[in-house]
Formats: structure tokens, sequence, C-alpha cells
């Protein structure tokens, strides 16, 4: 494992990732396209009954398959104060430490690091909750709102893209915090939330329902702030963003929550996730 996380280190991984993503959006010859889409749900076991197009041939590439939309009425919203943003394995969730999240047994990293040093944003969280959910290929890949909130701004951080899975995050140190990742920062009637979307090796980019895809730019932190005549507000189980191809979110909020969750379940979009801790 150790040696997977190394090799890692020292593949192209950006290139890797950008061309992975041309291919993804390929549309011709259209039988490669579909026995490529009917071959990933064979070895993934993805099933398209929830999905608004439920054929491989509807899609007309396999990255429109992969960011697939669900059903109308496919996810009805649990009554509860937090739900969950997206589709996969609940990694880690609890209690933010002076400042500190669990990445994995023994590894933690700082909420200043993830949020790329901003840190008047990251001292709302000091001793708040986060929650991490791991996107694997079989997972519907759109995020979503846990809770609603109005949209303050977004920070793109450019680093690597190592992948996100069990094996390489129990073995590289800071992970979600070196690895390119987009902050989205609201304000909820709990005060400040922030929601990163972590990219991974062969993820070949980020979108939001306001700006489109996220255009990566080595080296350079892209801030975008609203004001409150342009800011987008989205209520609880809306749709944010989406990845292509799978990778992590990881919310974060201030205070204590109650989780209906623990680390290790399965969850999907608009099912429940937490309520505030009365405590």
């Amino acid at each position: 494992m150790k040696f997977f996380a190394a090799l890692q280190s020292v593949l192209p991984q950006h290139h890797l990732s950008r061309a992975i993503g041309w291919l993804a959006h390929l549309e011709r010859p259209a039988w490669l396209k579909t026995m490529l889409i009917r071959l990933f749900m064979r070895s993934y076991g993805v099933s398209l009954d929830e999905a608004e197009l439920t054929t491989p041939d509807a899609y007309p590439h396999f990255n429109a398959f992969f960011t697939r939309a669900l059903r109308v009425g496919a996810r009805p919203l649990a009554d509860t104060r937090y739900v969950a943003p997206a589709d996969g394995e609940l990694s880690q969730c609890g209690q933010i430490s002076s400042g500190e999240l669990v990445q994995a047994k023994g590894r933690t990293y700082s909420a200043t690091a993830l949020l790329g040093g901003d840190g008047p944003l990251a001292a709302h969280f000091q001793d708040g909750s986060f929650a991490t959910i791991y996107l694997s290929p079989k997972d519907y890949h759109r995020i979503h709102m846990p809770t609603t909130g109005t949209l303050v701004k977004t920070r793109y951080i450019p680093g690597d893209l190592f992948a996100v899975n069990k094996a390489t995050v129990a073995n590289v140190d800071q992970l979600f915090a070196r690895n390119e990742r987009l902050v989205c920062h609201f304000e909820t009637a709990d005060g400040p939330l922030a929601l990163v979307l972590v990219g991974a090796i062969i993820v070949a980019g980020i979108a939001t329902v306001w700006g489109g895809v996220e255009s990566p730019q080595p080296g350079t932190i892209r801030e975008v702030n609203w004001g409150p005549d342009t800011a987008p507000t989205l209520a609880a189980g809306d749709e944010l963003g989406r990845f292509f191809l799978g990778s992590t979110v990881i919310m974060m909020t201030p205070g204590a929550l109650r989780w209906t969750a623990e680390a290790g379940d399965a969850v999907r979009v608009r099912a429940a996730l937490a309520d505030r801790s009365q405590g």
C-alpha cells in the first residue's frame, strides 16, 4: 500500500488526469462510448434505476453518464438539520479538535491548511464538526447542499492529485490539505459552512452550478467573493456541483453535531446526516 502511495508521487498526476478528461468527453464512435459505459456499469455494479436517463446509449459521452442526474423525486429530503451532500462512504466524522480534523487512524490535518491558509474562516471551525465523504466510482457524482446557505466566496487551491481511496488516505500525510480542491464558503442559520470539493488522480475537473467548470491554474490560489446582490442562495438538497470522475467532499460546521450516521456507513444525497447537538 505504501508503494502505491509512493508511486503516485512520481506519476504525471495532472497530465494523466487531463488526458482522461479529454477521453471521457469523446462522443465518437458512439458504439465505443456505449460499450465503455456498459463495461463500467458491469465492473462497478452501477444501476441507472434512479437516473434521469436510464439507458447507456442515451448519454452523449462517458462523462455525461458519470455525472448523470437523478430523476425527479428519486431522493426525498430528510427532515433533519443537515443532510448528506453526496453519495458515498462516510469515511470520517466527528469533532474538530483544536482546529485539527481526522484523516485516518493516527493522521490529522488542520482546518487552516485545508482552507488554503484562510485563518479567519478556519477560526469558526476551531472546535466545530466535520464529515468526510468518499465517492467511489459506482456512486452518483453530483454534490448537493447539506443545509440552506448563501454563498460568500470560493477558493480554488492548486495542489497534488493523489488518489483518495482508503489505502492512500492511510499512507499520505496531509492528503486532503495537499490535493487540488475547491473551497465553498456559505453562510447559514448556524453560521459559516465550508464544503471542500477535493480533486484526485484522474479526476478531470470540478464544476459548480454558479460558475461552471473550474479551470486549474497551477500555483495560483483563485478567490471569488460574492456580494449580497449577486450571491446565490441554495436550499437544503439543491445541487451545488459535480465531480468529473470521483473524489471526496469535506463538510465543516461550527459547534457540535449529533450524527445520525457513523464512520464507515454508506450515505446518500438528501438522507439524514446530523442535527444540532443540544448539549
